[in-house]
Order: structure tokens, then sequence, then C-alpha cells
């Protein structure tokens, strides 16, 4: 239960993003959102909240979980980033810009990490027992998988409006995830273990 409860709080930012910038006039989110700024703009507005749920979704989760949330933490230090610029400067492009820029850092870590012999997967998630050739093409996999998501956000967000990349952001990106988990991660594990017991 204390995953699923994780699980969710790391979702829950995402999916105030979407709700904020989907439904209008609502009250509340109105007058929270125009007490630091005056513009109306729905975009704006969502990504206020999206700092705003980061910023609290952090600390929740290291509480849930009694040790530091790396990925959260790394994650949110990047929306806080790019949305503040988003904010002040009332530019969409940079929070857009956010998940190319997060997805190239994850996949030059790991393959950075692999160049010098440091295997970040297999200290990450100390949990699962595998060999290190397993976590090596774990580690390619999922490198590859983010510059994937990287180029496949660069064409989205440059190609298509604000509430189309949003839609991308929530209904795409997070279904080729668990795909790419059924169908690429999960069966090395299975077998990775199968052959260690």
């Amino acid at each position: 239960m204390k995953a699923y409860i994780k699980f969710f709080f790391e979702i829950l930012p995402l999916a105030v993003f979407f709700t904020v910038n989907s439904v209008e006039n609502i009250q509340i989110i109105d007058t929270i959102y125009h007490l630091f700024f005056t513009l109306s703009d729905k975009f704006l507005k969502a990504t206020f909240f999206l700092v705003l749920t980061s910023l609290i979704a952090i600390p929740v989760a290291w509480y849930i979980d009694k040790k530091v949330p790396w990925m959260p933490i790394v994650t949110g230090v990047f929306v806080l980033f790019f949305g503040s610029l988003t904010l002040f400067l009332q530019d969409p492009d940079f929070i857009k810009l956010k998940p190319t820029i997060i997805n190239i850092v994850f996949a030059s870590i790991l393959l950075i990490g692999l160049k010098f012999n440091k295997i970040f997967l297999k200290i990450a998630f100390q949990a699962f027992k595998m060999d290190d050739e397993t976590w090596k093409k774990l580690t390619l996999r999922w490198s590859f998988f983010f510059i994937f998501l990287a180029v496949l956000n660069e064409i989205v967000w440059r190609n298509f409006n604000s509430d189309q990349w949003i839609f991308f952001k929530v209904w795409i990106i997070f279904p080729l995830t668990m795909l790419f988990m059924v169908f690429f991660v999960l069966p090395l594990i299975n077998k990775n273990i199968k052959k260690i017991n």
C-alpha cells in the first residue's frame, strides 16, 4: 500500500497540471493563482499549480518512504526551475522544454556511468538481485528510451499547441512508459531471476 501511495504522490503534480489546464473558472484556484500573478492564462495557471504541487509532493514522498526520494527531488528541481522561468517570463516554451532536458540528463547519467563501469540502476534498485550483464542491458534500454522520449517531446511541443502537448504529456507518455516496461524491462528481469533461481 505504501508503494501505491508513494506512486500517487509522484503522479499527482502531473494530474493537477492537466486538471487545472482543462477546467476553467474554479474560484479557489483562480484566487490562489491571482495572489501571485495577474495575467489570466490557463497554461500559466496550470504551470503554477504544477510547481506548487511538486513542492508539496516531495516532502510527502519522503514522509511515506522514510528516505530521500531522489527521483522526485531531481524532477522537482527541474519543474521548479523551468516552471519559474515559464511563469516569470510568461513563456510556456520553458516548461515544454523540461521533459526534453530531463530525459537527456537521465540518459546521459546512465550512459556515462556505464562507460566508467558504474551501473546506477543497480545502485538505485538494490532490492533486485541480478547479474551485471542484465543491469547493463537494462541501463542501455532505459537510456535509449529516455532519448526516444526527449526526441518525441521535441517533435510534439514544436509542432502542436499547448492543449495538445498537455494531452500528449498525460495520455501518451505514461502509456508508452508502461508498454516499454511490459515488453522491454519486465521480461529481461524475469528471465534473469529465473536464471539465478
